[in-house]
């Protein structure tokens, strides 16, 4: 099943834009999921219709969804409080009833990811549409998976975890309490969760798509954006500039300012990008008759996968260099740190925290530079660690 992740600054019209990618499909036979998750429900504004929880039918081969964030809140408090309720009686503590529970901050968020998730391990589609936040939240939603499981395996790593089958012996032992067994098959249960979102996510048949308004608002965003993509390693496929003015229109109307930094900033874009536009209709779309007018492009079959290869330079500079593409990197904004076996990665807002490729764990870094959007780390082998004859 292919995934179109779609998200842009907040105000370019994406949730429209999810809308008609997704009807486009269906469409054309591809049977089709679409998934939001606004409270405000401004996908079934797009559509036409309410969308809730409960799968609903727009038209043949397309079903929409947005799911409950606040009733999957409290089953999974209610799950929680179950599985400790020992530890809950023996404290005294009261456990919450669902009907007093208001979901947390980001409930949302993990929501659709799990919705996402389930979608694409179900394959009861060809294709998954989700309409993501606006860009700033969607790229921390989509680097949630990743940055749980690496906190999991700082708290719990798998290595301690062979003491599961010890903890009676060394409890009496150290004559302290253990962790309990429950806190261990949590930890194992929500790696596992974690590690089939991050698998679709990281999917060479799931792509991000950006939704933008050519202008220099928009080209800062979908500029930002990218980059953050990037250091994810998550591949885009397209750039809609989306409410593209005609051009007929007179040279002396208020439109002729708008006009002239919107043909800048696609002439930027179509040097950059791969970009398709989508036409302003004169009005907000509403149904599925004017989702059908705005055109909105189809699914790119062939999209590269990101790379981030190490090249062997042993023989000629003594060193390895692994290549890391940063599209819209500012060498000012750039921080590299080696932490043990890890790579600390920022680059302007964004931060991540990278494994090394087990070459370069017995190296030491030896250089960096950025050139047209990718540095470039140099390696040097630690001659204490290194194979000898190399």
């Amino acid at each position: 099943m292919r995934t179109i992740l779609i998200t842009g600054p907040g105000g370019s019209g994406r949730t429209t834009v999810a809308a008609a990618t997704a009807l486009a499909a269906a469409r054309q036979g591809t049977r089709t999921l679409l998934l939001g998750a606004d409270r405000d429900d401004t996908l079934g504004a797009a559509l036409g219709m309410r969308t809730g929880p409960e799968p609903a039918r727009v038209e043949p081969g397309l079903t929409v969804r947005r799911p409950d964030a606040a009733q999957g809140f409290r089953d999974g408090l209610a799950a929680l409080q179950e599985r400790a309720a020992s530890a809950l009686d023996l404290l005294g503590a009261a456990r919450l009833d669902a009907e007093e529970l208001t979901p947390l901050p980001g409930a949302d968020e993990l929501a659709l990811l799990r919705a996402v998730r389930d979608a694409a391990l179900a394959e009861a589609h060809d294709l998954l549409v989700v309409d993501l936040p606006a860009a700033p939240r969607a790229l921390a939603l989509l680097a949630l998976p990743e940055e749980l499981r690496r906190y999991l395996r700082r708290l719990l790593p798998p290595e301690r975890q062979a003491a599961r089958a010890l903890r009676p012996v060394l409890g009496r032992l150290a004559g302290v309490p253990m962790p309990a067994e429950s806190l261990y098959e949590a930890a194992a249960r929500w790696d596992l969760e974690l590690a089939a979102t991050e698998a679709v996510l990281a999917d060479r048949h799931t792509v991000v798509r950006l939704v933008a308004e050519p202008g220099p608002a928009g080209a800062d965003a979908a500029r930002t954006a990218r980059l953050g993509l990037a250091l994810r390693g998550l591949r885009t496929d397209l750039l809609v500039a989306n409410r593209v003015l005609p051009e007929d229109a007179p040279a002396d109307s208020w439109l002729a300012g708008p006009l002239a930094q919107q043909r800048k900033t696609l002439a930027e874009w179509h040097g950059t990008y791969d970009v398709r536009t989508v036409a302003h209709l004169g009005r907000d779309p509403r149904g599925a008759d004017d989702l059908a007018a705005l055109d909105a492009p189809g699914v790119d079959e062939d999209v590269p996968p990101v790379e981030w290869p190490v090249a062997d330079r042993l023989a000629d500079d003594g060193v390895l260099v692994w290549h890391i593409p940063l599209p819209g990197a500012i060498r000012d904004d750039l921080d590299l740190v080696r932490r043990g076996d890890e790579l600390v990665v920022t680059t302007g807002p964004f931060r991540r925290i990278v494994p090394l490729p087990s070459a370069l764990r017995r190296c030491t870094v030896d250089g960096a530079a950025l050139r047209e959007g990718t540095l470039a780390v140099r390696f040097a082998p630690d001659p204490r660690l290194w194979p000898q004859g190399r």
